[in-house]
C-alpha cells in the first residue's frame, strides 16, 4: 500500500480568481485521494473572512484593516479586468451560466473533502484578524507549521 500524496498550497492572493483556482486545485487533489492543505497568509486570508461584520475589540490600525479588506469569499476582487466593480459581477454571471461552482461553494467542498484550511496566525496578528471574524471549520497555525507539511508535499504551489 503506497503513502498518500500531499497538496499543499499557500493561498497569498485575496484576488477572486486565483483564490477560485487554488480551490479548484485543491478538491481536484483531494478527489485524486492526496492529503490537501490551503495555508492563508496576507491577502489570502481575505477569502476566510465571514461575510457579515463581527464585533470585535481591535486598535486603530487593526480597524483600518478592516475596512479596506474585502469581507469574505464573495467580495474578492478580481486580479484582472475589475471595470469600476462590474469585473466580479461579470465572472459571477458567467460561472453561472457554465453551471461551475462558485468560490463559496469550492470553500464547503474542501470542507466536506476534510482538506485541512489552515489561517496563517502571525499575519493575523500582522492584519489584526481575530479568530471570531473567519469562517468556521479552519486551523490556526504559524509557517512552521506549513513548512513541515510542504517539506513531505509532493505539489507545493504559491498562487
Amino acid at each position: 500500500m503506497s503513502e498518500r500524496k500531499k497538496t499543499n498550497i499557500i493561498l497569498f492572493s485575496g484576488d477572486y480568481d486565483k483564490a477560485m483556482a487554488a480551490f479548484i486545485i485543491a478538491n481536484g487533489a483531494a478527489a485524486y485521494d492526496h492529503d490537501v492543505t490551503i495555508f492563508a497568509t496576507f491577502w489570502g486570508l481575505n477569502t476566510f473572512r465571514r461575510d457579515e461584520q463581527v464585533t470585535v475589540k481591535k486598535g486603530f490600525i487593526e480597524k483600518m484593516f478592516g475596512k479596506m479588506m474585502p469581507r469574505g469569499a464573495n467580495k474578492l476582487p478580481l486580479s484582472k479586468m475589475q471595470f469600476a466593480g462590474m469585473g466580479p459581477k461579470m465572472i459571477k454571471d458567467v460561472i453561472k451560466k457554465h453551471n461551475a461552482m462558485p468560490l463559496p461553494d469550492l470553500i464547503e467542498m474542501a470542507k466536506e473533502q476534510e482538506i485541512n484550511l489552515v489561517a496563517c496566525t502571525m499575519t493575523m496578528d500582522l492584519l489584526g484578524l481575530q479568530e471570531a471574524e473567519l469562517i468556521e471549520g479552519l486551523e490556526y497555525a504559524g509557517v512552521a507549521a506549513y513548512l513541515a507539511e510542504a517539506e513531505d508535499g509532493a505539489v507545493n504551489l504559491f498562487i
